[in-house]
């Protein structure tokens, strides 16, 4: 048997997305680095062995998709992968191998695949001084020792065998009062999945299923309870078992019964289900999942214990390092073995929420973190946290984190007092969002220039319907509108297919940024213009009732009142949100084109909104035409729509090269310039298509620098499609401007930029 020990800065154990993240970013902030994972791939639930795909905030929220490490990852893969995710079971291993790349071209960072972990070594009773295993198929026997240890192996086995405190199952609601936790506290937890993979063999393909298949005859075990066979090709989520297995120690029982389960409903579609069986007689099984997607474990406790209260009012932490925005999503006990796979937190959309660095940090081991499903939340909490692109960048803070701690000579533990700003400012750097924090990056150049100018901005005038596109009007439909003060009149194109006039009801509402989805009191008063007072919190800006003629097609104006207190609460520069409410037989016609930026959404219930097609935006118009896509945005601290638009953009009309130009009172030494782009923001990663490269996001451009009597290029970039770019220049610079050109998009027909910032270094 060989033996081999080895040292590490960091040692991440776990090689999921969360693993994969921490690994990454501990690595590229200097620290040595090991990640050990116990299967041939990378990925998790993601890689090719479960094929999940993963989902986030971006789901259910425009420009809310995780950003960082893992749209890196997910850019990269949609631009070179030849086949779309449309859900589960379709991943290929044309992924394993994007993530695999990543991680072996990463500089500090020693990947251990197929190695399982069997022992924690402690130093004293309260740190890990190393963990041991074996690598499977080698007969080796490995020893790896480490400073700070990050338990990413979902179960959360590293800090169980170090003897941290953890939880499993669900608590009572009587512990913290949470809506979603069941009345008493419960052992039970969600289940595991396994996915198939069928595809057209473009002939006859029977299908008979074996003997210790599972047999299913009744249709109403599908069609009643939230279990359709709605994709022959691939799926479903609701192939699930737990309850009363325990989903770690019985996982290879959980296993077979699965795998039983899966065939006997693939026998039920193919042979049985009349709705099915003529759609699936080509189609043949082509892959089974054998390795059990888990949702649920341990729990490991943390320095604070994140509840479903933090998620629904969006806490504010000031150790914020990461976000989520998934809904609620807790599972029923038991799976494909309860009544029903109703999914009781279906319909709750929750706002993106910010997540604390404490739930990382262990309870009862100094240098021990973990990031993934296993952090430290309640169950009903865990509903929303664990979802893959949510555990990513979880991931990418965990490592942020443990590198910054090693760097600064710190604990681990001291880090949410020490160092909590040093872990966000370098996680907005990398490209990571924060709902509650903006670039204040003390050493970063491009917020100091004294001014940002451009060789077009663009105005928000009218955007254009979409003349076969529409929605009707008998729910409230609602639109985001970036501002820079009062507006005199606003319009959006409206269909009347009634042959009789149509009352239309408008409001303008103040908007805290995007995901406010909250509908506030009505204003709207029969036959007259309504505004409210500016501090009314209740009530809308202004509200109105229009009149449709019978058969009409076309723009619809709401002037609004001009000038002085009664426009007081339009927001110097933010958004508001345009709400319309009307019959089925008025319809609001869709923009010929998503617009960045400009979200809509529709209502779920009532008083309640949610995204409204991955981010579609409606027809609009508004006077005056607002400067919301000025050059000086890129400056702002914010790298996407939030708050405010966030966004330059060129003059559309005008050709390309476009340039954006910041300019110093000094000169500025500059050796790294780093930008973002549009990009991916708007939809999942199943949602992009083959082959997918953003199109507003600048393919070929260069950064130039003044030398007192010109531009000078000092770096060319050819074939970009990555959202986020860091350029080390071939040498440091001393300039008092500089400019980045872009000289042909993906195929959009503007240049466009989030941010610009700018280091010595």
């Amino acid at each position: 048997m060989n033996r081999k020990t080895a040292s590490y800065d960091v040692v991440v154990i776990g090689g999921g997305l969360a693993g994969l993240s921490a690994a990454i970013a501990a690595a590229r902030e200097g620290a040595a680095t090991a990640l050990l994972q116990d299967r041939p791939v990378l990925g998790g639930n993601s890689s090719s062995e479960v094929r999940v795909t993963p989902h986030g905030a971006g789901r259910f929220h425009a420009y809310a998709r995780e950003t960082g490490i893992v749209s890196e990852l997910t850019i990269e893969d949609r631009a070179s992968n030849h086949e779309q995710f449309h859900n589960n079971g379709w991943t290929n291993s044309v992924w394993d191998m994007t993530l695999y790349n990543l991680a072996v071209q990463t500089d500090n960072l020693t990947l251990y695949l197929n190695t399982v972990i069997r022992e924690v070594h402690l130093s004293g009773e309260r740190e890990i001084a190393a963990v041991s295993g074996h690598v499977l198929g080698t007969e080796t026997e490995l020893r790896i020792e480490g400073r700070v240890f990050i338990d990413c192996t979902g179960d959360g086995t590293v800090a169980a065998m170090a003897g941290n405190e953890w939880r499993m199952g669900s608590e009572g609601r009587d512990e913290y009062g949470e809506p979603h936790a069941p009345e008493l506290e419960s052992g039970d937890t969600m289940g595991s999945s396994i996915h198939f993979r069928a595809r057209d063999t473009g002939r006859p393909a029977p299908y008979r299923a074996p003997e210790w298949a599972a047999k299913y005859d009744d249709p109403s075990f599908f069609y009643k309870h939230n279990r359709k066979p709605h994709d022959i090709q691939a799926g479903y989520w609701w192939f699930e078992l737990g309850t009363p297995w325990d989903t770690i120690h019985d996982n290879e029982t959980i296993r077979h019964e699965l795998t039983r389960h899966v065939l006997g409903v693939w026998d039920w579609i193919k042979n049985k289900d009349p709705l099915t069986r003529d759609k699936a007689a080509n189609y043949a099984l082509d892959w089974i999942g054998q390795v059990p997607g888990k949702r649920e474990s341990r729990r490991i406790m943390g320095r604070y214990l994140m509840t479903e209260h933090d998620v629904q009012q969006g806490t504010k932490f000031p150790d914020e390092v990461a976000f989520g925005g998934w809904y609620l999503d807790l599972h029923i006990p038991g799976g494909l073995l309860a009544p029903t796979s109703d999914l009781p937190g279906a319909s709750e959309i929750i706002s993106p929420y910010g997540i604390p660095l404490r739930i990382l940090i262990a309870k009862d081991i100094d240098n021990l973190m973990m990031a993934g499903r296993n952090v430290s939340v309640t169950h009903a909490a865990l509903g929303t946290v664990r979802v893959m692109s949510t555990t990513a960048i979880i991931g990418q803070a965990a490592g942020t984190a443990a590198a910054v701690a090693l760097r600064r000579g710190i604990a681990i533990t001291d880090v949410p007092e020490l160092a909590i700003a040093e872990v966000q400012q370098t996680l907005l750097r990398r490209g990571c969002f924060l709902p509650n924090v903006e670039n204040a990056d003390p050493i970063e150049l491009a917020r100091l220039a004294e001014a940002v100018v451009a060789s077009s901005e663009d105005l928000l005038a009218e955007v254009e319907p979409d003349h076969g596109a529409a929605d009707s009007l008998d729910i409230r439909r609602s639109q985001w509108v970036a501002v820079r003060g009062p507006l005199e009149r606003i319009g959006m194109w409206i269909k009347n297919e009634a042959d009789q006039p149509q009352e239309l009801r408008l409001e303008l509402h103040r908007s805290e940024h995007i995901w406010d989805y909250e509908v506030k009191g009505s204003g709207i008063v029969a036959g007259e213009d309504f505004t409210a007072e500016p501090d009314t919190e209740h009530q809308p800006l202004a509200a109105a009732r229009l009149e449709v003629p019978a058969g009409y097609a076309g723009w619809q104006y709401w002037p609004l009142k001009a000038g002085g207190d009664d426009q007081g609460g339009f927001p110097d520069e933010g958004y508001i949100r345009l709400d319309l409410l009307g019959t089925k037989e008025l319809f609001w016609h869709h923009a010929a084109s998503v617009q960045q930026a400009l979200p809509s959404a529709s209502e779920l219930e009532p008083g309640r909104l949610r995204s409204h097609a991955d981010g579609l935006t409606m027809s609009f118009a508004v006077s005056p035409p607002q400067p919301v896509f000025a050059a000086a945005n890129v400056t702002n601290g914010v790298a996407r729509p939030h708050r405010a638009a966030n966004l330059w953009r060129s003059a559309k009309g005008q050709p390309l090269p476009q340039w954006l130009e910041l300019r110093w009172s000094q000169p500025q030494r500059i050796g790294t310039v780093e930008l973002t782009f549009p990009g991916s923001l708007l939809q999942d990663h199943n949602r992009y298509p083959a082959f997918f490269r953003e199109p507003d996001c600048p393919r070929n451009y260069s950064i130039e620098a003044w030398d007192g009597k010109g531009w000078r290029t000092v770096l060319e970039i050819l074939d970009n499609y990555q959202r986020h770019v860091s350029h080390r220049l071939p040498e440091q610079i001393v300039t008092e401007r500089i400019r980045i050109v872009v000289h042909e998009t993906n195929g959009g027909t503007e240049a466009s930029i989030y941010e610009v910032r700018c280091y010595e270094i």
